[in-house]
C-alpha cells in the first residue's frame, strides 16, 4: 500500500518535566487497520490524543489526509477541517449524560459543522441502524449496555463522516463474544474505505483484528 493518509513524524510531547512522546513516527495507509500495543504510560493514548488535535505538542508534524498540525496550540482552522478527518472514540465513550444516544450523535454535525437539525439526526439514526442500536436512540447513556454505549460512540464519531477513526482501548469492557462483535464491525468499517488507529492492550484483539500491529515503547513506535 502507498496511498498514506496519516503519517506521524517525530513528535515530542511533554507534561510538565515528563517526556511523554519522545520522537513518534509512523505511517498508517488508507484501509488499514493498525493496533497500538505498549505498557500502561507508554504513550498510545496520547499518540491517538495528538493526532486527534487534543494534546499540543512541541516538535514534528502530523499530517492526516490534507490536514498538518505543527508543534504548538493549532490553529481554529485547522481543528475545524481536522473534525472532518478523524473521530475519536474514547475508551470510557464520554457520551453526555443528559442526551439520548442520538441526540449524541448529531450534537457534533449541528452545532460544529452547521448542518441542520433533522438532516443530521437522520443521519445519525442511519449510522445507528447500521450499527444495529438504532432501538436505543431515545436511551440515556446510563440506560444502556456497555456495547451498547460503544457503538453509540462509534456512530457519534462516524457522524461527520471521517475517513480515520481512533479507538482507545474498545475491548476493555467487553466480554469475548462482545470482542468478537467489535472485530466484525470494525471490518465491515474499513470496507467502506475506513481506517483504523486502535490502541489496546488486549493482545488477542489485535493480532485477529487488525492488519498491522506497532508496539509504542517510551514514547517511540517500535
Amino acid at each position: 500500500m502507498t496511498d498514506t493518509i496519516l503519517s506521524v513524524r517525530d513528535v515530542h510531547l511533554r507534561r510538565g518535566v515528563r517526556a511523554i512522546l519522545t520522537g513518534a513516527t509512523l505511517d498508517v495507509f488508507r484501509g488499514e487497520v493498525v493496533a497500538l500495543m505498549g505498557a500502561s504510560g507508554s504513550g498510545k493514548t496520547t499518540i491517538l490524543r495528538a493526532i486527534a488535535g487534543l494534546e499540543a505538542f512541541e516538535q514534528g508534524s502530523i499530517a492526516i489526509d490534507g490536514v498538518t498540525l505543527g508543534s504548538g496550540c493549532p490553529i481554529a482552522g485547522a481543528i475545524r477541517d481536522l473534525r472532518r478527518k478523524v473521530g475519536m472514540v474514547f475508551q470510557f465513550h464520554c457520551l453526555f449524560e443528559h442526551m439520548s444516544a442520538v441526540q449524541n450523535v448529531w450534537l457534533s454535525p449541528v452545532h460544529v459543522h452547521r448542518v441542520a437539525q433533522a438532516e443530521a439526526e437522520s443521519r445519525a439514526l442511519e449510522l445507528m441502524k447500521a450499527l444495529g442500536v438504532e432501538h436505543r436512540a431515545r436511551a440515556l447513556p446510563r440506560e444502556l449496555s456497555g456495547g451498547e454505549a460503544q457503538r453509540v460512540a462509534i456512530a457519534r464519531a462516524l457522524a461527520t463522516d471521517p475517513p480515520v477513526l481512533l479507538m482507545d482501548e474498545p475491548t476493555a469492557s467487553l466480554d469475548p463474544a462482545r470482542r468478537t462483535e467489535l472485530g466484525t464491525l470494525l471490518r465491515s468499517l474499513v470496507s467502506r474505505q475506513r481506517t483504523l488507529l486502535i490502541a489496546t492492550h488486549d493482545e488477542d484483539f489485535a493480532h485477529s483484528a487488525a492488519t498491522r500491529v506497532l508496539h509504542v515503547s517510551e514514547g517511540r513506535v517500535e
